[in-house]
């Protein structure tokens, strides 16, 4: 790595290539994280954060369900259910929940969140138009932050936890712009 900010936008640069043609169409879809009670997961990611349950797929022999949420509206979900899956996995930036079935009951079952040792995965990140009013809204529905706006080195930024203690960065695309001004 060169010196003390990583690669330079110049290293950086020779080190990305064009990918092969055929990715032209592709696009990030989903993260699955795994989540220990449903409920309170799902209350949550739509309650607390706003997102639409797309689709719940459940895997009765291998004891497990995906939860696809998303920011969709309701009304534009098929109810056929093989156009409402091709639909699903049509949509860009879903969050797959996976819910192992039991999971729940299991006093001593937690999942490792990356952001500590070791760490790994760091957060999804949710934009919303204005920082410290979706946070005033995550206040009141009871989320437990990690970062608030106005605190730490970086303002206008929060991060807030999952009941599963996953990071949620929320940001505004136009803060952004100056906080990553040098």
């Amino acid at each position: 790595m060169e010196g003390r900010g990583g690669l330079s936008d110049q290293a950086a640069s020779d080190v990305c290539t064009d990918g092969d043609p055929i990715t032209k169409d592709y696009m990030m879809q989903q993260t699955m994280l795994r989540v220990k009670d449903p409920v309170r997961s799902l209350d949550f990611y739509t309650r607390v954060l706003g997102m639409t349950l797309l689709q719940k797929i459940d895997f009765p022999s291998m004891r497990f369900t995906l939860y696809f949420l998303g920011y969709e509206d309701k009304s534009d979900i098929p109810a056929n259910v093989k156009e409402r899956t091709a639909w699903t996995f049509s949509r860009r930036a879903t969050i797959e929940l996976t819910h192992n079935w039991g999971s729940e009951s299991d006093e001593n079952l937690s999942y490792h969140n990356g952001n500590k040792a070791p760490q790994g995965f760091g957060h999804i990140g949710v934009s919303v138009p204005d920082v410290s009013a979706a946070c005033r809204v995550f206040e009141e529905r009871g989320a437990t932050f990690v970062k608030k706006p106005d605190s730490g080195k970086i303002k206008d930024l929060a991060f807030i936890q999952d009941p599963d203690g996953y990071w949620i960065e929320i940001l505004s695309p136009d803060n952004m712009v100056t906080l990553m001004s040098p």
